[in-house]
């Protein structure tokens, strides 16, 4: 499971903004300025059943498999899409245009649908955001 800790900065309904704290192991890390650039705070929205209340410190999950599901939908969606649009891309070119400049077509192709499909999952991030499938859920309540 993945856990964060941070601190609630607003709640609305069922929902609560919660700002994630930097971890310890964040200090050694070569890549903390990406993930906690200085003077900037990250915050998250997630769901929050146990009624935390503004400034408590909480626990946030996700869960493993929510959390494959996101990834497999943001990356392995447009690499196949890129994938099998070069290969038939290059399959096209081939039979009308001989190997010339096959492998041109096979990157445009294969660049154009990716690009598709990244307007494509936008649209469905648009709907699943008003859902509470991928939403990050407070656990506990530190404090």
């Amino acid at each position: 499971m993945i856990e964060e800790e941070g601190i609630v900065v607003e709640t609305t309904g069922g929902l609560a903004k919660v700002s994630i704290l930097a971890k310890s192991a964040c200090e050694k890390c070569a890549s903390s300025e990406v993930c906690h650039p200085q003077g900037e705070d990250s915050y998250m929205e997630a769901s929050n059943p146990l009624g935390a209340k503004k400034g408590q410190k909480v626990k946030v999950m996700v869960a493993p498999q929510v959390y494959l599901k996101a990834s497999i939908i943001l990356y392995g969606i447009p690499m196949t899409v890129f994938i099998a649009a070069a290969i038939i891309g290059k399959n096209l070119a081939q039979k009308f245009s001989g190997e010339a400049s096959s492998d041109l077509w096979a990157f445009i192709s294969g660049m154009t649908l990716m690009v598709v499909s990244f307007f494509f999952l936008r649209r469905y991030n648009q709907k699943v955001e008003k859902t509470q499938e991928y939403k990050p859920v407070i656990v506990e309540i530190l404090g």
